[in-house]
């Protein structure tokens, strides 16, 4: 890759907000942008980048990054700082940490475990599905999960 097409992706990438980047762009729209960066990194138009205009461009593309990062924490802080007095106390910041959920109710979880259906579950039955997720992921049998053998099961 040449260093011109490492620049242009570069540009694409901090030109455009992380949200977008998500969304599928045709051939056509991608190479548009690119060729709108090259245009506007040749300033004299002659149809080359040279050295120096490389050199200007990547400085407006790190400051126009760095400034759409400090944007985004201002943004954050003070979505943060509720009191708008500049500052941050530990109760603001621990404000926005997300609720602890469990993932299925006391029910669900019984009904799921308490295989012979008495109302209770046994340490066997607390185990059995637990024992199952374990061999699932041993794929030789021989009784130890290896990392290869994690990393696969996380592929699936």
């Amino acid at each position: 890759m040449t260093r011109f097409q490492i620049l242009a992706c570069a540009a694409v990438a901090l030109s455009v907000p992380a949200s977008a980047q998500l969304k599928p762009i045709s051939r056509g729209d991608y190479l548009k942008t690119v060729d709108g960066h090259f245009a506007g990194a040749d300033t004299n138009h002659d149809g080359f980048m040279s050295k120096q205009e490389l050199i200007a461009q990547q400085s407006r593309d790190i400051e126009n990054a760095r400034a759409k990062v400090i944007r985004d924490l201002t943004t954050t802080f003070n979505k943060l700082d509720t009191n708008h007095d500049g500052k941050l106390t530990l109760q603001e910041y621990l404000a926005v940490a997300p609720a602890v959920r469990t993932t299925e109710s006391v029910d669900q979880m019984l009904g799921r475990l308490d295989t012979n259906h008495d109302g209770k579950i046994s340490a066997a039955e607390f185990r059995n599905p637990e024992v199952a997720k374990f061999n699932k992921v041993d794929a030789n049998h021989d009784g130890i999960v290896s990392v290869q053998e994690l990393q696969s099961a996380g592929a699936r």
